[in-house]
């Protein structure tokens, strides 16, 4: 079971309990769900109305905070920290997590010293132990690490709520994608009719060619014939050829000497 298939459960366990709840009540839940091991997406819990209602009222921190785990990173945090609340070890962890999945959208070979920056982490080993404890064995990506080339090579990852406005130029890619992919299947087709085209002249030619053989092979045979024809009329004709019994029985004369 996929990461995202795993957290389904978790999502519509937070939905449920935001749904019943109102107010202050909510920073609890939001809390709850932001520190949950296994919750990576919150959309949904946004999209809940008694969430939704908290915009504009004292209680809308707890807004923000949901908000900065669905779309934003831990850079996005330190920059405004002093208008949200100090998260908990378990949330920092889980921001620094979904920040690994947010450089993982744009680029699939991530520096070391690229994502030290971004995670506040101090040293490689450091490093590489978040990656591989929190990141790897948590589901959300894997790759490997290239400690000679210093880098994080992503193999997948896990995908993060859609930012506002994201929408659109996903569906803007999602449509050149698909143009260029009718576009190469216009040229597959193409190259595959004159392949078939080939095929059926080079059956032809081999055809025309074995025709041709055949041809020459009569005309050999009936030239051979016909040569064998006319010795065997030459043997066969009187005084063609002297028989040769008929010359051994015929009396030589005998020689006289000379006086």
């Amino acid at each position: 079971m996929d990461i995202e298939e795993k957290q389904a459960e978790f999502i519509d366990h937070f939905v449920n309990q935001a749904s019943a709840q109102k107010g202050a009540v909510l920073g609890s839940v939001i809390l709850e769900a932001t520190s949950h091991p296994f919750l990576f997406a919150f959309s949904e819990i946004l999209a809940v109305p008694t969430v939704a209602e908290l915009e504009g009222t004292e209680n809308s921190v707890h807004l923000e905070v949901l908000r900065l785990f669905a779309h934003g990173t831990w850079s996005d945090y330190k920059s405004n920290s002093g208008s949200l609340p100090q998260l908990v070890p378990d949330q920092v962890l889980k921001l620094k997590q979904l920040t690994v999945l947010t450089l993982a959208e744009t680029n699939k070979v991530l520096a070391y010293d690229q994502l030290m920056l971004e995670l506040d982490v101090t040293n490689v080993r450091e490093l590489e132990d978040f990656l591989i404890n929190e990141c790897m064995y948590a589901g959300i990506v894997r790759g490997k690490l290239d400690q000679l080339r210093r880098c994080f090579e992503i193999q997948f990852a896990a995908g993060r709520d859609l930012r506002p406005g994201q929408l659109g130029s996903m569906i803007e890619t999602l449509s050149n994608w698909l143009g260029t992919s009718d576009n190469l299947l216009i040229s597959i087709q193409e190259k595959i009719k004159w392949a078939d085209a080939m095929s059926e002249l080079d059956k032809k030619h081999r055809k025309e060619v074995e025709d041709r053989v055949e041809e020459v092979k009569k005309s050999i045979s009936s030239k051979a014939e016909v040569d064998f024809r006319g010795v065997e009329d030459i043997y066969s004709e009187p005084g063609g050829v002297m028989d040769y019994e008929e010359d051994r029985s015929r009396p030589k004369r005998r020689r006289h000497p000379r006086s």
